[in-house]
């Protein structure tokens, strides 16, 4: 809630730019104080301050103040950071939603727009030479990296998405220089992840880690034309919480290259997407009305 409000900032009213910061300064204080010292210390009146609560999605300041409440809490270890544990299902849906938006919104405004251009560089020429493109990821991102293989597959390329960390140190060693290895992890810290990303980058093949910035894996990449960082920030401690909202960043990190790629291909591409499309609306036994 409080990313999703700091995203939100520059678009407020400069009024209700006060108030926002007086609730990112001390989220916990907000939650408690009543309107009038609300506005107050916001330099404002009582009515912008509901109308910062509304401008921000929430009916209203009873409404933001409970979900400020909630928000600023340490969620349920190991199961939500948003939730907790007397939440109702209606509470459980808004909690849930928003922490995702937030964390998408800041992701947003965080992304690198270089790094994407040169990782979808390199996936595009692999792709358009027959190079090898494999995706690893072990637990939670090797689904992620089955993703991303049904996805590349589908444009023609050469794509496999390896999770067991013995197949990943062999894929990694037959690769050359042209292939590209992208290496996906949550926390940037399995073993086998590294070790496979250190024989991608010595075998001359491109690397493109999808990591937290700051973590071994994210380190090992130097940003070079060779080594490629797509950072991926959020506020989920993956010691105490289920991956949920790194698995959406990833994946639409995942859905960002692809399209891109999808793009750079060219026109060609899409004849064949077209006669997928067709061949797999065949399949389906119900037909729409």
């Amino acid at each position: 809630m409080l990313e999703r409000i700091h995203a939100a900032l520059p678009a407020l009213p400069p009024a209700e730019q006060r108030v926002a910061k007086l609730v990112l300064a001390d989220a916990r204080s907000f939650a408690s104080l009543p309107i009038g010292e609300l506005a107050d210390r916001s330099h404002v009146s009582k009515p912008t301050v509901v109308r910062f609560c509304r401008s921000v999605g929430y009916d209203g300041l009873a409404d933001f103040k409970l979900k400020l409440a909630g928000t600023v809490n340490e969620g349920v270890p190991f199961v939500h950071r948003a939730v907790d544990e007397d939440d109702k299902p209606g509470d459980i849906v808004v909690k849930v939603i928003d922490n995702a938006v937030s964390a998408l919104l800041a992701y947003r405004n965080d992304a690198a727009g270089h790094a994407f251009e040169r990782a979808m560089q390199a996936l595009t020429e692999a792709g358009r030479n027959g190079r090898r493109i494999e995706f690893y990821g072990v637990g939670n991102s090797g689904i992620v990296a089955q993703d991303a293989q049904h996805k590349f597959f589908r444009l023609g390329v050469s794509a496999t998405a390896v999770s067991d960390g013995h197949v990943q140190v062999m894929s990694a060693t037959m690769l050359q220089p042209g292939d590209c290895a992208v290496i996906i992890s949550n926390s940037g810290r399995s073993r086998d992840l590294l070790d496979a990303a250190e024989i991608a980058r010595r075998k001359g093949a491109t690397t493109i880690v999808i990591t937290a910035s700051g973590s071994p894996l994210a380190r090992s990449a130097n940003n070079s034309t060779q080594q490629i960082l797509l950072a991926a920030d959020h506020p989920e401690d993956y010691d105490r919480y289920s991956p949920m909202v790194s698995r959406l960043l990833h994946l639409v990190i995942i859905d960002i290259l692809t399209t891109g790629v999808a793009l750079r291909l060219g026109g060609e591409l899409r004849p064949m997407l077209a006669e997928i499309k067709r061949n797999l609306r065949a399949k389906r036994y119900a037909k729409a009305e």
